[in-house]
């Protein structure tokens, strides 16, 4: 075993190496072992570093056993070895293959072969070899073997870009032949470019520079986007083979189609920033009631001063005496006013704990008209302390869409305050709804006569965060859950303002 590992040193000196992880420690698996162990290739090192099987005495594991490589039975501890390049997957099984592929770290290899008769082959074949010739051709058919022979769409790549060598399962994908496809560069092939990718579309980024620039594997995702089919996504990573001297002299350049995985995982993305949406809006109508607390508590306390004002009368009238006809005449007078002053703050408080309860998202059809109603009842009485004069423009007839109430009542809620804050010393709120001419788009106009907005920061109000209130007046979320709320009803907000002159907030949302 001594002697195996200092020849193993010995080519790593000399030579450019692929380090293999193996899955499936049976007979293909002791073939390919032996196989190495003749050191059959001269300007490639294969260096085996370990070998997962679940029998502990499958003959292949056994052997590596010996050889003083590492083994296991779960291949995930393959992951975790240093400098692991290609994991092998020997077992034959799809289900071993997907979980390899799916849970495999970034830049990883993973090759699928149906190789036992394949090795064995190669396993006679060697015992035959004798001239550098025919080593020749050995090391050609092993190229072939690890190319070839795998689902993975592979290149073999020159520092000019060239492509060298292309595997069926690349030259499927693409729909060419090898004849086109050899010769030709791997940037007009792959994205149909007459430069390379990253001086074309810096944003794509080029694995194939950045191993000629370090030396080391390099991993990019590439959008691929050709005339004959619809776009797909692909992982390509890129694995340097070097010369003695130490120099890249070719790059394989493997790709995997991700984009099922791709979309799957951007639907997932979107499914979590709708649970966080909703979060937020729960999170922000807090503060809002907080708002509307603060000036319904006035609103509350004038009523409850005139009951205690028309409780004390009837009682000063029955501490006189027996109540007569005049006295009974003010008590239902009182009595009325007092009904209509409990009336009115039972609605203010309904409204409140309507707005405050957390309810389940859910979509149905619902009023724009009678959304922008309740949020105005809310509002109406701080926009009166303000010195805010309130118009209302309604369409005449029910402007229906499928959505969230929730959402809809935060939305709108966040605009108005928007508008009362910019208006501090009082001003005009015009809120107006209509049907485009279309008849298919509902509009919401919000206007103030408040400050206005700059210029400069137009595009960057619906930022999350974004907010020149001084600290404590504002969280920055207030616009950003606008638009995400707009968006989420498959809407379009725009905003027209001019500094001293006042704001518009312009909202369109399809109907049906």
């Amino acid at each position: 075993m001594k002697k195996y590992h200092q020849r193993m040193k010995k080519k790593l000196e000399n030579k450019a190496t692929l380090n293999l992880g193996i899955v499936g420690g049976g007979r293909a698996c002791k073939f390919f072992l032996e196989l190495l162990r003749r050191d059959l290739f001269n300007t490639l090192s294969v260096n085996i570093v370990g070998v997962c099987d679940v029998n502990p005495n499958a003959e292949g594991l056994l052997l590596a056993k010996k050889m003083g490589i590492y083994t296991t039975n779960d291949f995930r501890d393959l992951f975790k070895l240093k400098d692991l390049d290609v994991v092998i997957e020997l077992t034959g099984s799809r289900e071993v293959l997907l979980q390899l592929t799916t849970l495999r770290p970034k830049g990883l290899g993973v090759l699928e072969h149906n190789i036992s008769k394949l090795l064995r082959d190669y396993f006679l074949t060697s015992e035959r070899l004798k001239s550098a010739e025919q080593e020749a051709a050995m090391e050609k058919r092993a190229w072939e073997f690890l190319i070839h022979q795998t689902n993975e769409r592979i290149l073999v790549l020159d520092p000019d870009f060239c492509i060298v060598d292309a595997n069926e399962a690349f030259l499927k994908a693409m729909e060419k032949t090898k004849e086109e496809v050899v010769g030709a560069k791997c940037y007009a092939i792959t994205h149909g470019l007459s430069a390379p990718c990253s001086r074309a579309h810096p944003e794509l980024g080029c694995p194939l520079i950045e191993t000629l620039r370090t030396g080391e594997s390099a991993h990019a995702i590439h959008e691929h986007a050709l005339p004959s089919f619809p776009p797909f996504y692909c992982e390509v990573v890129t694995y340097p083979l070097k010369g003695a001297d130490g120099e890249v002299r070719r790059v394989i350049e493997v790709m995997r189609d991700i984009t099922e995985e791709f979309s799957s995982r951007l639907e997932k993305r979107i499914k979590d920033m709708k649970e966080d949406l909703k979060g937020l809006i729960q999170e922000d109508r807090m503060i809002s009631l907080g708002k509307l607390v603060a000036s319904s508590v006035h609103e509350i306390n004038n009523p409850i001063q005139g009951l205690l004002t028309f409780c004390g009368l009837m009682q000063e009238i029955l501490e006189e005496g027996e109540p007569g006809p005049e006295e009974l005449e003010k008590f239902k007078k009182y009595l009325s006013l007092m009904y209509r002053e409990l009336v009115r703050c039972g609605n203010i408080v309904s409204g409140l704990l309507s707005f405050s309860r957390q309810k389940e998202s859910k979509y149905r059809d619902v009023d724009l008209n009678e959304i922008l109603d309740q949020v105005i009842s809310l509002t109406r009485h701080k926009m009166e302390i303000q010195n805010i004069s309130l118009k209302t423009e309604y369409y005449s007839q029910p402007l229906v869409l499928n959505g969230d109430m929730n959402q809809l009542q935060q939305c709108f809620l966040n605009l108005i305050f928007n508008a009362m804050e910019a208006m501090p010393e009082g001003g005009e709120l015009h809120v107006s709804s209509e049907l485009e001419p279309s008849g298919h788009q509902a509009l919401i106009y919000i206007r103030d006569t408040g400050c206005g907005i700059p210029e400069e920061d137009l595009e960057h109000i619906f930022d999350p965060f974004f907010t020149k209130k001084r600290e404590g007046q504002g969280t920055g979320l207030g616009l950003s859950i606008v638009y995400g709320v707009v968006k989420n009803h498959s809407g379009k907000i725009k905003v027209e303002s001019q500094l001293g002159k006042g704001t518009t907030f312009i909202l369109s949302f399809p109907l049906g």
